[in-house]
């Protein structure tokens, strides 16, 4: 399953119905919460089929405005939260100290789920069952079959459409190539190739204008409308951080997906790592586990590899005059290929890659 994401532009009256449908859903996913845990409380256990049944009795009985909302996307609210509830259970059978449910304040609810029916692309718009058409920005071609479309509304106020589709993996021709990758705090990876990838370091990039709007947000009149915009300037400032961070994953995971059949990676904890209060916050603004995890599913889709090997002893023992990623990624290509694990020849300056070069598509990389 692949998805697609697109850019909407709704009118103020469409924009006022999908603000209107999403809160009705808001109210009707606290609603069967409640009678969650009621029954909880008194030691009966819902099914899903049964969650089913009391939307359609509260749309009938209490809140006759939901039938306001196509009727899949309300179906979809009580099939979130059956999956909410099924995912805390899960951690706690797996040991992990877990809460309950909470419920969906004000602007905590963001989206309509519309699943197998109720929508349709029609001359550049995306046509949605009780709510219209909405002006949509098509900037790449959809493949495969569409199983449904989830309209998103971001703090920043901007709206989305992800496309929900099933296709077939093309996997990509041999290459006949191999590569071992470090990732790291001073460059974002080091490959055994001799690239070293500059740390784009978004976050700290971006870390003064964030200040900046958080202070101007602080000092807003809570429910005023100044205090209103300061928020929406700090959620798009967060927001623009995200596609940076996201645009510059992708290109890069995409690049050695194309280039290589294995890719060799250690299976870092990164997690745990970042536990570590001196380095937590350049681990996570590198966001190291989410390369890792754009890569794994890239490969997949594209029939190559990528394997995992255990990161212990592969910094230990550098000899004098070598760089200490490249060696480490050297090593890690070497297990990763199931051979004893070396240390390269010497070799020349290594290639490196500014961040910008990997953004703006270069073939320099």
């Amino acid at each position: 399953m692949l998805s697609y994401r697109f850019h909407l532009y709704p009118s103020k009256t469409a924009e006022r119905t999908l603000n209107r449908h999403i809160d009705l859903c808001r109210w009707l996913y606290n609603r069967l919460l409640s009678e969650l845990n009621l029954a909880g409380e008194k030691g009966i256990k819902l099914t899903m089929f049964d969650l089913n049944n009391l939307v359609a009795d509260i749309k009938k009985r209490e809140k006759p405005e939901l039938s306001e909302v196509y009727s899949k996307a309300l179906q979809m609210v009580a099939q979130q939260l059956w999956y909410n509830v099924r995912s805390l259970a899960g951690l706690k059978r797996n040991g992990r100290r877990v809460g309950k449910l909470r419920f969906k304040g004000a602007g905590w609810f963001k989206t309509l789920n519309y699943n197998q029916s109720g929508f349709k692309l029609e001359n550049g718009k995306l046509v949605l069952s009780k709510v219209g058409e909405v002006p949509i920005k098509l900037h790449r071609k959809i493949g495969g079959k569409v199983k449904g479309v989830i309209i998103k509304r971001e703090h920043s106020g901007k709206w989305y459409a992800i496309f929900q589709v099933e296709d077939e993996a093309e996997p990509l021709p041999k290459t006949g190539k191999a590569v071992g990758i470090d990732v790291g705090v001073r460059h974002f990876l080091t490959d055994s190739e001799g690239r070293q990838v500059e740390n784009p370091r978004f976050y700290e990039r971006s870390l003064e204008r964030i200040r900046i709007r958080h202070k101007q947000l602080s000092r807003k009149e809570k429910g005023s409308r100044n205090r209103e915009k300061a928020r929406v300037r700090l959620a798009r400032a967060y927001e623009k951080l995200m596609n940076q961070r996201n645009d510059f994953l992708h290109k890069l995971s995409r690049f050695y997906v194309n280039n290589y059949d294995l890719i060799a990676v250690e299976n870092l904890n990164v997690a745990g790592m970042a536990r570590n209060c001196h380095l937590a916050r350049k681990i996570l603004d590198a966001s190291w586990g989410k390369f890792l995890q754009l890569l794994s599913y890239k490969a997949e889709r594209a029939g190559r590899r990528v394997v995992e090997v255990n990161p212990r002893g592969t910094s230990k023992n550098i000899p004098e005059g070598f760089d200490r990623d490249y060696v480490a990624a050297c090593r890690i290509l070497s297990l990763g290929l199931g051979r004893p694990e070396v240390t390269p020849a010497e070799m020349g300056p290594l290639l490196s890659v500014p961040a910008q070069a990997v953004s703006a598509g270069k073939s320099r990389l």
